[in-house]
């Protein structure tokens, strides 16, 4: 080993980040095995490389004892003291034992060793850099299809996408260039793997946050995000600022926001909801593109049934329920839609719907009670009320007096109008 490979290795660290410092110390591990490979299994030995010369040496190294039983380990005091005389017992006695043709054998391990070090720094090195990109969207080329697994270049390693994370319908193109999102890094034995989606609603949060300053710098907030990919998406958003419109930022000038987006996706259609803090409102808004007529809530089975006119039922629904599946994903609720002609024939409109609250009991209306009680004249009030009451003072209970709310020769008809206005 010469001023040559010194050099080398200083060139190795400023080009790719590996301490000359361990590589020595791999080496000189590296050499003591090749060591006791070809000259002696059974000594104790050490070796060590001069940082300037690159001069190496090979010691072998004994433990003082009061008599050797093994001379390849062991030395006695006596013949320790002759060496050096302050030598007490356990101490170490090194002797020089450099074969003479070493420096052959060193050089093939030092390459090895050296090959093998700079291969795990790479390594290390693209795992770090990935690891801190979990939950990102990067861009790779596509390169080919391993038993339905999309293999993905990204330039310094290849990333996996299996075929639960690829979206129905899409097939790429050799070298296509591809968006996705990071779902995992593991480091292993053969280098980092990384595994990325195109499903995951992740993907779609990001690309939004790309795609939207506003989103990016904390004006408007993406409350949630679920999606069935390559079908639609329904994201939910909420500013921060009321001069800001939450869905007009996101959909852009002309569309131009959420083209770019839906052409990523591939043509996914995409429903932006206007987040509320009132569930009842939130689920009327998640059932878009449909119009809510009314919306009736269980709030301790936290499900809500959806009035729609007949004609929006088929919408509100979604082909084979998707759109109701996703706006009960969104907002957490169980949702029952149904139209407005079975809605007034299961009693819905009329004495029989019976709603309850976490905290206390609100009712529609029963067969029973007085003039003022749940089940009088009077109850749809009482309600409307209460719910006023927790909900703000958007519901105007004011209104009832116009519909005659209050029992004074009104019909039922009319109270039921007040009460929809009151809603």
């Amino acid at each position: 080993m010469n001023m040559e490979f010194i050099e080398a290795l200083r060139d190795l660290e400023r080009e790719k980040g590996v301490s000359v410092d361990v590589l020595f110390e791999a080496i000189e591990a590296a050499l003591i095995s090749a060591y006791r490979k070809n000259f002696s299994l059974l000594q104790n030995v050490r070796t060590n490389i001069d940082r300037t010369t690159g001069e190496i040496k090979v010691f072998s190294c004994k433990t003082v004892v009061e008599k050797a039983e093994d001379e390849r380990q062991q030395i006695s005091l006596a013949e320790a003291r002759k060496i050096r005389p302050d030598y007490q017992l356990d101490d170490t006695v090194e002797f020089e034992v450099t074969p003479r043709d070493f420096g052959r054998i060193a050089a093939q391990t030092a390459k090895q060793v050296v090959v093998q070090r700079i291969r795990e720094a790479e390594r290390g090195m693209i795992y770090d850099d990935y690891i801190g990109k979990e939950g990102d969207i990067v861009t790779g080329v596509f390169q080919r299809y391993e038993q339905k697994n999309a293999v993905i270049d990204l330039g310094k390693v290849e990333a996996c996408m299996t075929l639960a994370e690829q979206s129905p319908g899409e097939i790429f193109q050799p070298f296509e260039r591809i968006r996705a999102y990071v779902v995992e890094v593991k480091k292993t034995s053969r280098g980092p793997q990384i595994f990325l989606s195109r499903t995951h609603p992740g993907l779609v949060r990001r690309l939004f946050e790309l795609e939207v300053p506003e989103i990016h710098d904390g004006v408007i907030e993406i409350k949630n995000a679920v999606r069935e990919a390559g079908s639609r998406t329904k994201i939910a958003v909420y500013s921060r600022d009321e001069n800001v419109d939450a869905i007009g930022a996101c959909v852009g000038a002309k569309r131009g926001r959420i083209q770019t987006i839906v052409d990523e996706l591939r043509g996914e259609k995409m429903d932006i909801i206007q987040w509320v803090d009132d569930p009842v409102e939130f689920v009327a808004n998640a059932l878009s593109p449909a119009k809510v007529t009314e919306v009736y809530p269980y709030f301790k089975e936290k499900m809500a049934v959806v009035v729609v006119p007949d004609y929006q039922l088929s919408l509100a629904i979604g082909k084979e329920g998707q759109n109701a599946r996703l706006a009960a994903k969104l907002t957490g609720w169980k949702i029952d839609i149904k139209s407005e002609s079975q809605a007034a024939a299961q009693g819905l409109f009329g004495n029989q719907y019976d709603e309850r609250d976490e905290e206390e009991d609100y009712y529609y209306e029963d067969e029973s009670g007085g003039e003022d009680g749940p089940g009088g004249e009077n109850a749809e009030w009482d309600y409307a009320e209460q719910y006023q009451e927790v909900y703000g003072d958007e519901y105007d209970t004011a209104k009832k007096s116009e519909a005659g709310g209050e029992g004074e020769g009104a019909e039922g008809g009319e109270r039921n109008d007040g009460w929809d206005e009151a809603r």
